[in-house]
């Protein structure tokens, strides 16, 4: 910034010579355009002003303080000469309503004390950008404390003030028609109306008598020509639209007043552009409550309008069907002599709805009575003092507010001649309407702060026009507290233009009460009026304050002159009852008269609310009879009952209790350095509910040119400046590409659909900054851990409040008959050498390839003799001595099967792995190395081809080939009979061992014995009812836990055939699995969730092709998903509805639920009841507690039964701290004792304490039993239900509710990543996957995105907010990543750690990473 010390007082530039000072102007012009640098124009005014310094140096302090504290009282003490150069750091676009010098030094000021403390923030990161940031610490900024120093309102309560009687002129017309009528005939000839061509010459211009005759033909024509005699189109009092284009005002004043005539309902709406118009089908609602069938419009504009292939007319999004009339004058009737319009006097009948549309969007229309349109009339003309003749220039929307008020109506009365000067002339000729001001010597002009701007913009381009004329510049947005400086720069400019001061007229309006209050023209000479200086603190408490102690946190306001004439106004609260405020205090004002709207068209509930209001005093008895309508303004009413607005309503913005304005944080954030960054008019401000509370949300439309530094910096410049001058956090701030945000009809932003877009993720931000961790400061405290009841207690309790312990068991295996050879055997190889005698043709196995063809079979005697060559071959070739390891790798078929019998009948330990993957080495095969290394393997079995893949020079880029045990291929043995087979000497000697990754990333084998082989394949065996004449059908990986059993194991005990597909066929044929199903008439199937997810997902369109391929699923009793996880409810409900068409039962489908320590511990299998559900509490399940709540509850969870718990298996809840069991629905651990249990871990370094704890540990009380447990390390519950179990008695259900190392500990509290992710999920259409971890203490989100990645921004507040809404959770960082990369195991589950660690050695390669502050 310039040093203040050579800043001439505002005051004294007026004493500069005059080639100064427009040097000066030109300097400022070229910065605000950005012609220079702010660096270049400090020093070049530096140079210009260095001479005159010294002279103005001993008045500068004095006049710098009275500038700065003013009073609101209107004294002349405030009213020196308005500065004459006005200081400005304005960006180029031309809309600068929001420009205050003040304000921009207040900022500067703000921003410079933020200076010291740096950003602790790293920039976020986008794939392609130049450079990447390590995050630095996370700063928690201090979080705002309740102020205790509130202000309150101090002053009695207001009465309401009434403006001057309206005048009593004994020739005012009865009606506004009459008013046309007769100009119409008695001065025909008197211009009424000029329209300017593209390039702002006038083009036509339209007479009192042609205005008459048109819109005689067009009322005529509307009740005569379009229907029949008997049934006409259009009866009095219908409603239709209007529909013409901003340049075209001549055409829509034939067509308004016409409808007057023929007493139908004009509404006036905008030309829709496309199918889908910003808004658009808010329109189309009202015009459909409007009961609009008719819709008048010129040709010109029929012919823009979008047309289908066929040239009709599109349908437009939401709209009812419309007839479309054409207005031109050559397609209308010319009325009989004897035809006369009816005019009668005005009354309450409806005349014209204007539409608004409200803060959240919906459109409403405004209906106006004829005797309201009067009075409206009579009201201005006597405020604005209009007499015949006068010229207006009018640059306002001609078609609704002021622009219609004045430029349409007031005109009329009063014979006066309105120049329209349109949207698109502004666009290209921005002084146009100064030059129509010069050239036809206009007396009025209606102007918003934008015109003002956009001519002082192109000021240079036209020096000599004269503004000495205007009695009256009414500057219909004055109600924006930001206009003083728009009207000062203005006057500053184009005083010496002869403008003169007392000219310039703000006023206050809105659609429901109309002209709420306007300044009257001045006397020149007189003082001007007073401007009220606020304390920014003070207003966002609802109170007046003089500011006088922060100078940086002011709001300047100038009045909006008196009320209406005839017209009375009082103040309100802006929430709960109409209460009348104090007079210290800011209200929404109300005005009662009779020139206000009569209700919303349609809306009764609505109306009431708005249009008959009785304010009410503090003891809440109405004051009065006479009802108010809200003006939807915020304000006061100042000294001499001069009317300040400090806002709307609707762009109130309500956070934690304090009050906040749109347009002043839109003022704040361009008063930040902006040229480079964003386009200043195109910013928007609204607020979102998240978490109890409205946040801040910013979005501007960033330059093209904006570097993704210039635009971090700005953005956090912004955060910096509105928190210290506003006190209050913004949420999120975005930034759109130019041009991209939804426009209103004349170019402004639409606020409500640009926060509709933003809260339904279709904006496509380029850049954006979350700050919830300084705006969200109501979250619950975090919560501390008690220290520990002490077991027993909590055992005593549990027993007092009468509640059993947690516990559940399946069938007792000891019960249970079976009159089955099999029992004779302890071992699976025997029970297969059985079996290969006694039904040595009998087929256990049938693998299948894509095309659903039986590739390979095995009988109990081919499956026999295959293991008896592997097994030589083992002794020969490998050398092997009874309890080696031995690696097989196979892909998913018989030959694994075969390997592994081999391996026990030559007395070796197979070791199952997943082959790697040919194209993915680098991330496969490391895995099977260190299966290879922690299991000791001394030889490794697999296919020829295989063994080439692991000698490879690819392999060798990821492992040492070198080092391989001895790698024998078994593709073509040598026939050779085993001398002998190999018997364990003990059933507990180890059978496998079974290798897993778990999600964590950890690599865990556990040891099988061959008493837990039987045990588990015979419980399996009595859930599932199988035995030899059955048949199922697997779709699953073969290498650890269940699925091994079931692919391996279970086929060889029970004698069932097994169908074996393998998951990988299934990518390239969906219909495999289903088909063969189908085919093989299968009762009972396996499958894993990833399984399920591909049918679901890859033919969710394709049931009517199933149903053609005559694929009927009713042959299924039970469809398994074998899983270690929580069931997930939704993926099992999507599978049953989507192929319920094609017979599938939805009681077939269930999950089973095993663990690293016992593999299954349920299964649904065929008896016992249906899996039972419950609704949990998501809150209470965070303090480790289980509370049962209705369906629908918000914040509940949806949790199912994991099957029913197998024969021989006990569960019991554990409380996993103390020890100690918990009772009926408490959450605990899961603790599982059983005769399938793993014996162990199988690692290089025994950990013998582990392995007690997690294998053989028993309760700490309460079991007298001693019973040795394992540990499952899965969080879960048990509930007794009302139903009975196949024993008879009442059965217990187990509910899993998640691993407890998959746990997230955050803000003291457990949360389980599923529930997080399931939330974020669900946000938006283009998540197709997403996974979260932590990091230090932040919570890190990542997301997939699936659709363009113009949408990866549009996540980053969806995420933030959902997961604070349904979590109490602050995102930390949201990363949003390609499809895929988000690493899945063959179960279906997410590998979090993998994901966490290539997040931290950036190896995600981001679309984008948000750090949110």
């Amino acid at each position: 910034m310039a040093e203040r010390g050579l800043e001439p007082a505002p005051a004294t530039v007026a004493a500069l010579p005059p080639e100064v000072r427009a040097q000066l102007a030109e300097l400022e012009l070229e910065l605000s355009e950005g012609d220079i640098t702010q660096k270049g124009y400090e020093k070049k005014r530096s140079k210009l002003l260095s001479p005159y310094i010294p002279q103005t140096q001993e008045t500068d302090s004095a006049a710098q303080k009275e500038h700065r504290n003013q009073t609101p009282a209107p004294s002349a003490a405030q009213t020196s000469a308005p500065s004459k150069y006005h200081r400005s750091r304005s960006g180029g676009a031309r809309d600068e309503r929001y420009r205050s010098d003040i304000h921009t030094e207040a900022v500067q000021a703000a921003l410079a004390k933020h200076k010291e403390q740096k950003m602790a923030l790293p920039m976020p990161t986008k794939r392609r950008s130049t450079f990447v940031q390590s995050p630095a610490d996370a700063c928690t900024p201090p979080v705002p404390q309740p102020d205790p120093n509130q202000p309150k309102p101090e002053g009695r309560q207001m009465t309401p003030v009434k403006g001057e009687p309206l005048g009593v002129i004994c020739n005012w017309p009865p009606a506004l028609e009459s008013a046309l009528q007769r100009w119409g005939t008695t001065q025909a000839k008197c211009p009424c109306l000029t329209a300017l061509d593209v390039t702002g010459k006038p083009v036509y211009t339209l007479t009192y008598g042609k205005l008459w005759s048109r819109s005689l033909k067009l009322a005529y024509t509307l009740l005569n020509k379009l229907g029949t005699k008997n049934e006409p189109v259009l009866k009095p009092a219908d409603r239709v639209a209007l529909v013409y284009p901003n340049n075209d005002p001549v055409m829509f004043m034939v067509a308004f007043y016409g409808c007057l005539l023929a007493e139908v309902i004009p509404v006036p709406i905008e030309v829709p552009l496309t199918r889908k118009d910003a808004g658009g089908q808010q329109i189309g609602f009202l015009l459909g409550s409007c009961g609009i069938a008719l819709a008048l419009t010129s040709e010109v504009c029929l012919k823009g309008l979008p047309k289908t292939q066929n040239g009709e007319i599109v349908q437009f999004k939401g709209w009812p069907r419309l007839k479309w009339v054409v207005t031109d004058s050559k397609y209308l009737s010319k009325p009989p002599k004897d035809w006369q319009p009816h005019i009668s006097p005005a009354g309450s009948e409806p005349a014209y709805i204007e539409y608004k549309t409200s803060k959240e969007g919906s459109v409403m229309g405004v209906t106006v009575s004829r005797l309201a349109m009067l009075s409206h009339c009579q009201a201005l003309s006597q405020a604005c003092n209009y007499s015949e003749g006068e010229t207006v220039v009018n640059v306002l929307d001609f078609k609704k507010d002021a622009g219609l008020w004045h430029g349409m109506f007031a005109n009329v009365m009063n014979k006066m001649h309105t120049i329209s000067v349109p949207y698109s002339v502004m666009k290209t000729c921005p002084l146009s309407w100064v030059q129509r001001v010069h050239a036809h010597k206009a007396k009025v002009a209606l102007v918003k702060c934008r015109d003002l701007h956009w001519a002082m913009m192109a000021h240079r381009d036209q020096r000599d026009v004269s503004l000495s004329s205007l009695r009256m510049l009414i500057v219909t947005d004055g109600a924006n507290p930001w206009s003083v400086s728009s009207c000062d720069a203005f006057l500053s400019l184009f005083q010496s233009h002869g403008l003169k001061p007392e000219a310039i007229c703000p006023c206050a309006t809105s659609a429901e009460a109309m002209t709420v209050a306007i300044r009257r023209p001045g006397v020149p000479g007189a003082p001007l009026p007073g401007r009220a200086i606020l304390s920014m603190n003070g207003l966002s408490y609802g109170v007046i304050r003089v500011n006088t102690e922060d100078k940086n946190s002011a709001l300047t306001v100038q009045d909006v002159g008196h009320v209406m004439p005839g017209g009375m106004m009082c103040i309100v609260r802006p929430d709960g009852l109409p209460q009348l405020c104090r007079t210290d205090e800011i209200g929404e004002i109300c005005v009662s008269s009779r020139t206000g709207g009569m209700m919303y068209f349609g809306l009764a509930g609505v109306t009431k609310n708005t249009f008959e209001v009785i304010p009410v005093n503090s003891a809440g008895s109405p004051v009065g009879d006479v009802p108010f309508i809200r003006s939807g303004l915020l304000g006061f009413v100042g000294p001499g009952s001069l009317v300040f607005v400090v806002g709307k309503m609707d762009g109130l913005l309500m956070v934690s209790g304090r009050r906040h304005n749109a347009d002043d944080i839109v003022a704040t954030g361009l008063a930040v350095e902006s040229i480079k960054t964003v386009y200043r008019g195109r910013i928007a401000v609204f607020s979102v509910s998240v978490f109890y509370d409205e946040r801040i949300v910013v979005v501007a439309e960033q330059r093209p040119d904006a570097s993704e530094e210039d635009s971090f910096q700005w953005m956090s410049r912004v955060l910096q400046a509105i928190d210290s001058i506003h006190q209050v956090g913004v949420y999120c701030l975005a930034l759109v590409p130019a041009n991209t945000l939804p426009k209103t009809p004349l170019g402004g932003i639409h606020i409500s659909q640009t926060k509709q877009l933003f809260l339904e993720g279709s904006l496509h931000p380029c850049n954006i900054l979350m700050c919830p961790h300084t705006c969200v400061t109501n979250l619950p405290k975090p919560r501390q851990k008690q220290p520990g009841v002490g077991p027993a207690s909590v055992m005593v309790g549990n027993l007092v409040a009468g509640k059993r312990i947690a516990q559940a068991a399946g069938r007792d295996l000891g019960q249970i008959e079976e009159n089955d050879l099999v029992r004779k055997h302890q071992f699976l190889a025997e029970i297969l050498q059985w079996r290969a005698q006694a039904t040595p043709d009998h087929v256990l196995f049938m693998l299948l390839n894509a095309k659903g063809t039986a590739v390979c079979t095995a009988s109990c005697l081919q499956l026999h003799k295959r293991a008896e060559r592997i097994a030589s071959v083992l002794g020969d070739k490998g050398h092997l001595n009874a309890g080696d390891n031995v690696v097989l790798l196979y892909p998913p078929g018989i030959e694994l099967i075969a390997a592994f019998y081999g391996c026990l009948y030559a007395g070796c330990i197979p070791v199952t792995v997943r082959p790697p993957h040919a194209q993915n080495l680098t991330a496969t095969l490391p895995t099977v190395r260190m299966i290879v290394d922690v299991s000791k393997a001394a030889c490794i079995l697999t296919t020829q081809m295989l063994m080439r893949l692991l000698k490879s020079r690819e392999a060798a880029a990821s492992v040492d080939v070198k080092t391989w045990p001895a790698i024998i291929d078994t593709d073509d043995l040598p026939r050779k009979k085993l001398p002998q087979l190999y018997k364990p000497p003990t059933p507990e000697m180890l059978a496998y061992l079974d290798f897993s990754v778990s999600t964590t990333g950890m690599l865990t084998g556990v040891k099988m014995s061959h008493s837990a082989v039987s045990a588990l394949c015979r419980a399996i065996k009595l859930q599932c009812e199988l035995y030899s004449s059955r048949q199922i059908a697997i779709c699953l990986d073969p290498y650890c836990g269940l699925g091994f059993a079931l692919w391996c194991l279970c086929s060889v005990y029970s004698g069932h055939q097994s169908i074996l597909i393998p998951p990988m066929e299934l990518e390239n044929n969906l219909f495999l699995w289903l088909a063969t199903v189908n085919q093989y008439k299968i009762r009972d199937t396996f499958c894993s969730y990833s399984v399920m997810e591909l049918c679901t997902k890859g033919l969710g369109n394709q049931v009517e092709v199933l149903k053609t391929r005559g694929i009927n699923l009713s042959c299924i009793r039970t469809c398994v998903v074998v899983a270690e996880e929580r069931p997930r409810i939704a993926l099992q409900q999507s599978f049953s509805k989507l192929f319920k068409d094609i017979g599938l039962s939805p009681r077939a489908v269930s999950t089973t639920f095993g663990s690293r320590v016992n593999v299954a511990i349920c299964l649904q299998g065929t008896s016992g009841p249906d899996p039972t559900t419950v609704y949990v509490d998501l809150k209470s399940l965070r303090h480790d507690r289980v509370r049962l709540v209705e369906r629908g509850a918000p914040q509940s969870l949806l949790l199912s039964e994991s099957g029913k718990i197998l024969p021989g298996v006990k569960v019991v809840i554990v409380n996993p701290e103390t020890k100690g069991p918990v009772g009926d629905s408490h959450l605990g651990e899961i603790w599982v004792n059983s005769p399938h249990t793993a014996s162990g871990y199988y690692t290089i370094y025994d950990s013998e304490t582990l392995q007690a704890d997690h294998f053989n540990t028993r309760l700490s009380f309460g079991d007298a039993a001693q019973t040795l447990w394992a540990r499952t390390g899965y969080l879960g519950f048990v509930r007794r239900t009302e139903l009975t179990a196949a024993t008879g008695e009442r059965h217990d259900a187990l509910y899993v509710v998640g691993a407890l190392d998959e746990t997230l500990e955050l803000r003291g509290l457990r949360y389980h990543p599923i529930d997080i992710e399931t939330s974020v999920s669900r946000i938006h259409r283009s998540i197709a996957e997403c996974a979260v971890f932590t990091w230090t203490n932040l919570l890190v989100v990542v997301v997939e995105l699936c659709g363009s990645e113009q949408e990866a921004l549009d996540l980053v507040p969806l995420v933030t907010n959902v997961v604070l809404e349904e979590h109490y959770l602050i995102v930390g960082v949201v990363v949003v990543v390609d499809p895929g990369v988000i690493p899945i195991n063959s179960r279906g589950e997410k590998q979090r750690m993998h994901l966490r660690d290539s997040f931290l050695a950036d190896q995600l390669d981001p679309i984008y990473v948000a750090y949110n502050m």
